[in-house]
């Protein structure tokens, strides 16, 4: 089987303090770490760990940072020929500051400088042997483009929903599983029920909300599912939605039922927290059916 997603990555320099720092001062971290970021990309490092083949489509400039997103996605066993180098520019990168004792973390990002990529330059060969898609709506055209080659291969499609931008909706309706975050459902001022009457439109099929410590809600052929999250000794959130997403569709292409999908998710996203990054903590497969036995 075979993932192909369509979105954002991005070069993550995270840092871990005792403290936010206050403004115009110096500060020691306690740890320091650079690891690749970004949705879609971090949701492909999750399949690739838990034994699935994925591949990227996305846009980085031929500037060092995106030499290392690359190197960093192939190393994890991701597909980069879709992956696509505009020169001259600067790629995504981000300073994370992690904050041990509020358990919090504040990102500051800059986009990559080069134009994203076009509907023209999304090709039907990328998505060969694909069994599912996933898209992070940050490249708003080509991600209409991907869901439309999508559609007329029968390919589902989940759509990682982290903030409402215009066109969201209409991409929304064009996915079969759309999983946002509680910011998202905020933006549109409703509540957690509205927006599932709201979200349940077009193709799609599950509607999840996540709610940070709190767990999530999925709304699934009428009914509606809570799950719990996992309790750890949590030591960043970095990436716990990207990753969520990624074992998402990892539970989807299994053939499970929403609740064990969403049940497993949840345990994923939970053991990535336990260390410093979006990416280090990601278990196996093995790893993570371990975890959730011992939690039962």
């Amino acid at each position: 089987m075979k993932v192909v997603g369509l979105g954002q990555c991005s070069l993550d320099y995270i840092t871990l303090l005792d403290g936010f720092p206050q403004e115009d001062a110096k500060k020691e971290v306690v740890d320091f770490t650079v690891q690749g970021g970004g949705p879609v990309a971090t949701a492909l490092v999750t399949l690739s760990r838990l034994g699935v083949n994925s591949a990227i489509v996305g846009r980085v400039s031929d500037d060092p940072a995106g030499d290392e997103i690359r190197r960093g996605l192939k190393a994890e066993g991701v597909g980069v020929k879709g992956l696509l180098a505009r020169p001259g520019g600067r790629s995504q990168q981000a300073v994370v500051l992690v904050n041990r004792k509020a358990g919090s973390r504040t990102i500051c990002w800059q986009r990559p400088t080069v134009e994203p990529l076009s509907p023209r330059e999304v090709d039907p060969v990328f998505f060969k042997g694909a069994r599912f898609i996933l898209l992070d709506g940050l490249m708003m055209e080509a991600s209409y483009k991907a869901a439309e080659h999508a559609a007329r291969l029968g390919i589902p499609v989940m759509l990682d929903a982290g903030s409402m931008r215009p066109g969201m909706l209409k991409l929304a309706s064009m996915s079969d599983y759309l999983v946002c975050s509680d910011r998202f459902v905020s933006d549109l001022k409703l509540s957690i029920k509205e927006a599932f009457k709201k979200l349940r439109t077009g193709r799609t099929r599950a509607v999840t909300v996540t709610v940070g410590d709190k767990g999530s809600f999925t709304f699934y052929e009428g009914k509606v599912y809570l799950q719990k999250a996992f309790k750890v000794k949590a030591v960043d959130t970095t990436g716990a939605g990207d990753v969520f997403h990624g074992a998402y569709a990892y539970g989807v292409i299994q053939g499970w039922d929403i609740k064990r999908t969403v049940e497993f998710a949840s345990a994923v996203a939970a053991m990535k927290c336990r260390e410093l990054g979006g990416r280090a903590g990601i278990p196996t497969l093995t790893e993570a059916l371990r975890f959730i036995r011992g939690t039962k």
